[in-house]
């Protein structure tokens, strides 16, 4: 199953942001620490136009602490590029912005020159609640349901600092078949876009493989390696007591109980994809995607040339 999610309110997202980079010093993109590489934005890569970028990777207290170092490390050695972990628990996440962005764009400070930033991410990637902690109230509406930031706003962080918050926002269309399943799990898209037992058996399938100890810590549920993301789920539903009638396994139950245990970290702190992984993933689904494109264009030359036989 691939898993696409892209509103129309989110079209009217990437056109604001097409509007507003033209005067934009420094671009923030917010990542999920546990999927860094799937809530990267590559049509936001193409929106920014060579801009300096703050990769922000938000939620790292939910995140497996030695794969958010690889990730950091990934992204600070990238030209133009830094990278920084955030998380409710940073004392002054402003001064740390602040900071990075003087560092990414030096020149650009005083009331002569103040600095514009522009803040994007993924829908529910924690970007209103970074806002509402930098402002110290509530100046961004929050959620857990993906979508709920609808209008750009203009933030001061300082008198010569300037921060313009957009919606959450996707890519028309998902190439990385893992990307849609992990992000569905973080709960970035839509529960309407996803069926909830494909995206919790991907879920365990990579967790039977990377974090076994976090299956049978949460769910007694011993020899892990030994099981399929099948029988783990069945499994799982009878530990938590999903039985239907007749005694059968409920197993859409036990799959929103997986989902919501790896979003709430009852699992405890994982990481979905390292950079090596991801860089796998991508290029596989560059290929698939252009082996597709070009079926297509053989396929619609097949059709018209019928066309001009016909007539």
């Amino acid at each position: 199953m691939a898993i696409q999610w892209f509103p129309g309110h989110m079209h009217l997202t990437r056109k604001a942001i097409e509007e507003r980079i033209k005067d934009i010093d420094v671009v923030i993109e917010m990542l999920d620490a546990r999927l860094p590489g799937s809530s990267a934005n590559p049509m936001l890569a193409q929106l920014i136009q060579g801009k300096p970028g703050l990769k922000v990777l938000s939620k790292q207290d939910l995140a497996d602490a030695e794969r958010t170092q690889l990730w950091l490390d990934h992204y600070n050695a990238m030209p133009n590029v830094r990278a920084i972990g955030l998380d409710t628990s940073m004392v002054s996440p402003a001064k740390a912005l602040i900071d990075a962005c003087h560092q990414l764009a030096p020149n650009r400070g005083g009331m002569a020159k103040p600095m514009r930033v522009l803040i994007c991410g993924i829908p529910n990637v924690g970007k209103s609640t970074l806002i509402n902690t930098l402002k110290g109230k509530r100046a961004a509406k929050t959620g857990d349901e993906a979508g709920v930031t609808k209008l750009e706003q203009r933030i001061t962080l300082a008198d010569d600092f300037y921060l313009y918050d957009t919606p959450g926002v996707l890519w028309p269309r998902i190439i990385v078949e893992k990307s849609g399943y992990n992000l569905a799990a973080s709960g970035a898209i839509g529960v309407n876009a996803f069926d909830d037992e494909e995206v919790a058996l991907e879920l365990l399938h990579y967790l039977i493989a990377n974090y076994p100890t976090a299956i049978t810590a949460r769910y007694k549920v011993q020899n892990v390696s030994e099981h399929t993301d099948e029988t783990l789920l069945e499994a799982i539903a009878r530990y938590r007591g999903a039985i239907q009638s007749g005694g059968r396994v409920n197993t859409t139950k036990a799959a929103e109980i997986v989902i919501h245990d790896f979003r709430s970290a009852a699992l405890g702190r994982l990481t979905l994809e390292t950079p090596t992984e991801f860089a796998q993933w991508l290029a596989s689904g560059l290929k698939a995607d252009a082996e597709r494109a070009e079926k297509k264009a053989a396929l619609q030359k097949e059709k018209k040339s019928l066309r001009k036989t016909k007539n």
